[in-house]
């Protein structure tokens, strides 16, 4: 997946998440689609989704929603 393009690629919950992640609108796109609008990037999250372990869109989306479900939008 070196040659995936977060700007325009097709993000789907199976979608990896690699060295070459960016948080895009792309990204923040699917991510309010599948969290919420009340969806934000914050610090940690950021370094979580970026700390190497194997993980995809689907798990950075339920970790977020799970972390998040419970505070005020």
């Amino acid at each position: 997946m070196a040659d995936f393009d977060w700007h325009k690629d097709r993000l789907t919950r199976a979608t990896p998440i690699t060295a070459t992640y960016r948080n895009t609108q792309n990204v923040r796109r699917f991510f309010k689609a599948e969290c919420g609008s009340h969806f934000k990037f914050d610090c940690p999250f950021m370094a979580w989704l970026k700390d190497g372990r194997p993980k995809t869109m689907g798990d950075a989306a339920d970790a977020w929603f799970k972390k998040n479900m419970n505070k005020s939008p």
